[in-house]
């Protein structure tokens, strides 16, 4: 029953994507903080699909760490879920991602219309240099910046090393960052059609203050949070390999 009910999800998401990218990009001319909470309406409703169609809910904790002044979001990865569930908490958002991303049929487009900071990861220095550079501005024009630091996603007690883009951007703009962790990928998989019943938790973690740590250090704070709690989240059945 649980392949029929993901089979009628992914049916809804090929329905919805191109509609809701069509209403995107006409709304491009909108100032983007509205076209944002327009992308985030449709996230809220495509997770309330979700429960209706899998019975795959939802329940975050921590939201009283979020701070009043935009910062740099550090978050797990590890399914599609929390690149909408993260549209529900900070408005507006960017993202940096990947450029590869940005030649997606529809998800790629909306991507490239928002303010996204798009990398060539086989650039080296410059693409650290565009994420410094692009981020502090996005992060003075009162954006939230949300990173993935591992650069891919995981499978549940998987881990690859964080990169260092993030936690430069943090250094060298001077904002603070906010670690994030859930458990998705214990009920959407990654690279899987199945979407398993359930409740998927995230945690908001305490805020991390950078002034005056070095990235390196602004890296591990990061790690050692957001690692521990995804262990604590997925309990027996999380195998680490750090």
């Amino acid at each position: 029953m649980a392949y029929i009910r993901s089979i009628i999800f992914l049916i809804f998401m090929w329905i919805s994507i191109p509609i809701a990218t069509l209403i995107f990009l006409l709304a491009y001319p909108v100032p983007y903080k509205y076209r944002s909470k327009l992308i985030a309406l449709w996230s809220r409703f495509t997770l309330f699909m979700l429960g209706v169609i899998c019975n795959l809910k939802y329940e975050i904790t921590g939201q009283e760490n979020i701070p009043e002044k935009p910062c740099i979001i550090f978050c797990k990865h590890q399914s599609t879920w929390e690149t909408m569930a993260l549209q529900l908490l900070f408005i507006p958002e960017v993202w940096i991602l990947k450029r590869e991303l940005l030649w997606v049929p529809f998800f790629g487009w909306t991507l490239a219309s928002i303010k996204s900071i798009a990398i060539d990861r086989k650039s080296g220095k410059k693409a650290l240099k565009k994420i410094v550079t692009d981020g502090t501005k996005r992060l003075q024009e009162g954006h939230w910046v949300i990173i993935f630091p591992e650069g891919t996603r995981t499978r549940p007690g998987q881990k690859e090393s964080y990169k260092i883009g993030g936690a430069m951007l943090a250094s060298a703009s001077g904002f603070d960052v906010l670690p994030i962790a859930h458990n998705a990928g214990e009920f959407w998989p990654k690279g899987q059609l199945l979407k398993k019943p359930g409740t998927i938790k995230m945690v908001i973690g305490p805020i991390i203050k950078t002034q005056g740590l070095k990235t390196k250090e602004i890296n591990k704070l990061a790690e050692q949070w957001i690692e521990t709690k995804v262990h604590e989240l997925y309990e027996h059945n999380y195998e680490s390999n750090q």
